[in-house]
């Protein structure tokens, strides 16, 4: 399975499992090779294309569609070789270079039926990989510290979520590392349980603006990780678009450390954003797109993915401001 679940490779699985009649899929690996599973059992089960399955986006601008996928799937098993917030979701994107954006599908029939952390299977991972990976749980624990209003327990699990997280970006480099390879896979679960539990995922326009973003830059270059993609963009994105919901900044800032109620609320984005980036360039992660060596021609490309993108932006509120958040986009290089 290529980088980001690629189409083809996602058909030439499902040709492959159709042809051994198959019962059950098993997948082994992290987030592409999870992700990519589900939509095989999709493409096994319903009648219509892929194409057709995937959320869509309407011209007018309405909210987007994702498509009820009733048919019943086969069971999947998830085993992980590394912590990812795919391990139990049930959604999926697709990379697809022929329709210029990715695809992206919801079926809560393809959650797994089982859930492997095994020690072994997570040893095979490169520490690269899993350096790449907890900085991008990381950035997800402090994105969720973005919060006003939240009930006493998504409070307790978001606080727990980023002190494990915290903690392990600075066991990284611990010769033995099993422990911080399974915590990975714990702050992840906790993540997704909240959302299952009927809490929301955080809604701030930072966090909006860099997830899609960041997915419309990874999905469209190879060579980029999910990490680097909100590396590189959340310092701007926090100065640029924080004082939108500037109580949501103000409490991140303070869980993180940086900010106080006796300091000026203007302050806190900017003082969140220093302190996210010297956190992202002590792990060895660019802090500018430029760094990634990417062209500026590629920004139509980033915008045509970004603007789909279903978790970040179901309203579509981003067709109405394309000019600035190009303009944010730029400033980040």
């Amino acid at each position: 399975m290529g980088k980001d679940s690629p189409i083809e490779d996602v058909l030439a699985a499902a040709d492959e499992a159709r042809a051994a009649n198959a019962e059950l899929l098993i997948a082994v690996g992290a987030g592409s090779v999870i992700q990519a599973v589900r939509v095989v059992a999709i493409a096994l089960a319903e009648k219509e294309p892929l194409v057709e399955l995937a959320t869509k986006y309407p011209e007018d601008g309405s909210p987007a569609i994702s498509p009820k996928l009733m048919a019943r799937k086969l069971p999947i098993i998830n085993v992980v070789t590394v912590g990812t917030s795919a391990q139990n979701r049930a959604g999926s994107p697709l990379k697809s270079s022929e329709y210029g954006r990715r695809l992206e599908y919801f079926d809560p029939k393809t959650r797994p039926v089982a859930l492997f952390w095994d020690h072994d299977a997570l040893r095979t991972a490169p520490r690269s990989m899993v350096r790449a990976s907890a900085a991008a749980i990381y950035w997800r624990a402090v994105m969720h510290l973005g919060f006003t209003k939240v009930t006493r327990l998504t409070e307790l699990n978001r606080r727990q979520v980023y002190e494990i997280m915290d903690n392990v970006i600075r066991s990284l480099d611990e010769e033995d590392d099993i422990g911080a390879r399974v915590d990975l896979c714990i702050a992840t679960f906790l993540q997704n349980r909240e959302v299952d539990d009927g809490s929301f995922r955080a809604a701030h326009w930072v966090m909006r603006f860099n997830y899609a973003f960041s997915a419309g830059i990874f999905n469209l270059h190879e060579h980029v990780s999910q990490a680097e993609g909100n590396s590189v963009l959340v310092g701007t994105a926090l100065r640029r678009l924080g004082y939108r919901d500037p109580q949501e900044i103000a409490n991140m800032a303070r869980i993180l450390g940086v900010w106080t109620d006796k300091d000026p609320i203007e302050e806190a984005p900017f003082r969140a954003a220093d302190y996210l980036e010297k956190v992202f360039a002590d792990l060895g992660l660019p802090t500018r797109v430029g760094q990634l060596g990417l062209p500026k021609s590629s920004v139509d490309g980033i915008m045509a993915n970004a603007l789909n993108n279903f978790n970040s932006d179901p309203k579509q509120e981003f067709k109405k401001e394309p000019e600035l958040l190009r303009e944010i986009l730029l400033e980040a290089w």
